[in-house]
């Protein structure tokens, strides 16, 4: 039986506003997400083909749009930490690594992004304060 099993979530495209820009300044374009969540392999490797058995991702992916859609964000950080508090709703989730990127940075070109990763400890940390 393996040991460790992941769901990751690739270039997500979050329909979000961060930051504040000036007039003439130009704000990032492209907000992306990446998830990658540790669950237990025994949601992996199943005997019986049925969502029963498995994480249903779904309803967190939809939380996350949720999320982002949810207001003016004045930075990356907050929308990290709000994103992170709903994964940790899911008890299947057993740690996590999240990067968010935005882009473009300067003269139309780069990404900037923020990369978290949060442990067994952390994420039980993080439900205990929700």
């Amino acid at each position: 039986m393996p040991t460790h099993s992941t769901v990751e979530i690739k270039d997500l495209a979050l329909a979000t506003r961060i930051g504040t820009f000036k007039p003439n300044e130009a704000a990032p374009k492209t907000h992306l997400l990446d998830l990658t969540l540790s669950i237990d392999p025994r949601l992996v490797l199943i005997a019986i083909d049925d969502m029963a058995h498995v994480f249903d991702y779904d309803p967190l992916v939809a939380e996350i749009d949720r999320i982002a859609r949810d207001g003016h964000y004045e930075t990356q950080e907050r929308l990290i930490t709000r994103i992170v508090q709903a994964c940790a709703t899911h008890d299947a989730i057993t740690a996590l690594e999240i990067f968010l990127r935005k882009g473009p940075v300067l003269a139309d070109s780069g990404m900037l992004g923020l990369r978290l990763t949060v442990d067994g400890a952390g994420l039980a940390a993080i439900r205990q304060a929700l």
